[in-house]
């Protein structure tokens, strides 16, 4: 059974980093890009960052650009997402989600990653 264990949440103050991790278990990595989207309370779910495991290739959205950073260690089967100058607007539910691979996605990834496993979220909340 395909898996994808998200961990790294909790409760951060304004200005505050945290690291999420995704394990992904139950699948050829190399296959998938792993991204996170999240959703916060009343807003729709957005993309924050995916990575190609295979070529490395990494994208963001607008709102983390400059303040996340993703990357991936094969060897765990991990994808994590690295984020810096948390504010309130991060406070969220993150989802790691696998997509199968076919290239890369070019502007607009968040619209074309369709997402074919999704794991549990984990909630971040930014305090100001």
């Amino acid at each position: 059974e395909v898996q994808l264990q998200a961990s790294g949440g909790g409760l951060v103050q304004a200005g505050g980093s945290l690291r999420l991790s995704c394990t992904a278990s139950d699948f050829r990595f190399d296959d998938y890009a792993i991204g996170w989207f999240r959703q916060a309370p009343g807003k729709e779910r957005e993309g924050v960052a995916a990575i190609s495991p295979r070529d490395g290739t990494t994208y963001y959205t607008d709102p983390v650009k400059g303040r996340a950073t993703i990357s991936s260690d094969n060897t765990r089967n991990t994808v994590y997402l690295q984020m810096n100058a948390l504010t309130a607007e991060d406070t969220a539910v993150y989802y790691c989600v696998a997509d199968y691979y076919l290239g890369p996605y070019g502007p607009g990834w968040d619209k074309r990653f369709l997402g074919d496993y999704w794991g549990r979220g984990t909630q971040v909340t930014v305090s100001s």
